[in-house]
């Protein structure tokens, strides 16, 4: 969970320099690599978008949250966001708020 505020805190570091593309996909890291470790914790195998997805989505079912995938989703948009830059300021904003809940929420729900 370490390496996951680390990419926060370099995201905010991206962000406050101007360059959204890199804070995109220091935050779409720190997603990552909450979902990762919860995985690799329970014995999965974390390969792929794909396989990352269905875990989150099966996470929140399990857990009765079921807008934690709706939050991953948000942050696989930086992801893309990264490699297209298409969101406005003010999206990134929302998008960045919206994906600091999200690795916030696992770290409190998984340890």
């Amino acid at each position: 969970m370490d390496t996951a505020r680390q990419f926060l805190s370099d995201a905010d570091r991206e962000y406050e320099s101007g360059d959204i593309l890199q804070a995109s996909e220091k935050l779409w890291c720190a997603a990552t690599h909450v979902v990762i470790a919860e995985m690799q914790r329970r014995g999965l195998e974390p390969n792929g978008h794909g396989k990352m997805k269905r875990f989150v989505s099966n996470l929140g079912d399990e857990l009765n949250q079921p807008d934690l995938y709706a939050l991953f989703k948000i942050s696989e948009t930086l992801h893309i966001n990264f490699y297209h830059g298409f969101l406005s300021e003010n999206n990134f904003e929302e998008h960045r708020e919206m994906t600091r809940q999200f690795v916030g929420r696992m770290i409190d729900l998984t340890g």
